[in-house]
C-alpha cells in the first residue's frame, strides 16, 4: 500500500517515480493539477500563518 507522503512527494518531484503506474495523457494532467493544488495550498497556509503571526493588537 502506498504512504500518502510517497505520493505526496512525487508530486512535487521529491520522490523517485512509480515505474508501474500508468502512462496517460490524462493522468499526467491529472497529477500537473494536483501539483497546482498543493501548491496553491501551501501558498495560502504560509500567508495565514504570516498574517495570524505579525497581527498587531
Amino acid at each position: 500500500m502506498k504512504s500518502i507522503w510517497q505520493q505526496f512527494l512525487r508530486y512535487l518531484y521529491i520522490g523517485k517515480k512509480d515505474p508501474n503506474a500508468p502512462k496517460s495523457r490524462y493522468v499526467s494532467m491529472m497529477h500537473g493539477m494536483n501539483r497546482i493544488s498543493i501548491i496553491v495550498f501551501l501558498i495560502a497556509i504560509i500567508i495565514m500563518c504570516i498574517r495570524l503571526f505579525t497581527k498587531r493588537h
